[in-house]
């Protein structure tokens, strides 16, 4: 089977802001040809899927997630306990009933199973937040190359999706990554850091990080605090 072949993301409407293609399937050639290109799907039950470049593109540098002083100290009272694919299929349906993008109704049977089936296979990852033994935040996302593409995160508890935030940023940056794809404007990751990045710019930032290989699989918890700053 030919692997999939998108448009140029310069093609991509400006309203509906990125716009680019319908159609295809969610199968893990589809997903990760899609965003090796800075291509996303997002579309609703009943729709076909739809796939996303928009122009500009909310991005994060991983070495420099804005940590408040209020932040700091919660970090500091250990109060929860940070995880690494260890839950997934929790993250990702607590993602789905939690609110977040347009109320997650984008995150349709037919997605939860496709990222799950890309997490079998090492590309998926989540970040889970514990208080006691509840999951009360988290984040998953995709990892290509240098890049974390993030998809949706929940928070159950004040300030949780916010520590998954930051303990993704200590793990990825120890791991040489150098970008965090935040998809979209959202004041939540816009206060801690995140900034807007003209698409021209954005691809040529993936060309140069994806040219390194991450190689799948699993992220193990390290034995230290993950939300520590790699020396």
């Amino acid at each position: 089977m030919d692997a999939p072949v998108f448009p140029c993301t310069s093609q991509a409407l400006a309203d509906p802001n990125g716009l680019l293609a319908a159609g295809g399937s969610l199968g893990a050639d589809w997903l990760l040809a899609a965003y090796r290109e800075g291509i996303f799907p997002w579309y609703e039950e009943g729709q076909p899927v739809l796939w996303w470049a928009p122009d500009p593109r909310l991005v994060l540098d991983p070495g420099r997630v804005v940590v408040s002083r209020s932040l700091r100290k919660l970090i500091r009272k250990q109060i929860y306990r940070i995880s690494f694919d260890t839950a997934f299929m929790s993250v990702i349906e607590a993602c789905q009933t939690s609110g977040g993008r347009e109320n997650a109704t984008w995150i349709t049977p037919e997605m939860k199973a496709a990222y799950v089936n890309l997490h079998s296979l090492g590309h998926a990852h989540s970040v889970e937040v514990w208080h006691d033994e509840f999951l009360v935040g988290g984040l998953y996302g995709i990892a290509l190359g240098r890049v974390f593409f993030g998809e949706s995160m929940f928070s159950a508890h004040p300030s949780a999706s916010k520590l998954a935030l930051v303990a993704l940023s200590r793990q990825v940056e120890s791991r040489g990554f150098g970008l965090i794809d935040c998809q979209v404007h959202s004041d939540h990751l816009v206060s801690m850091g995140a900034e807007a990045l003209p698409r021209r710019d954005f691809q040529e930032a993936l060309t140069a990080l994806l040219a390194s290989k991450e190689q799948p699989g699993p992220w193990k918890t390290p034995p230290s605090n993950p939300m520590e700053k790699p020396s």
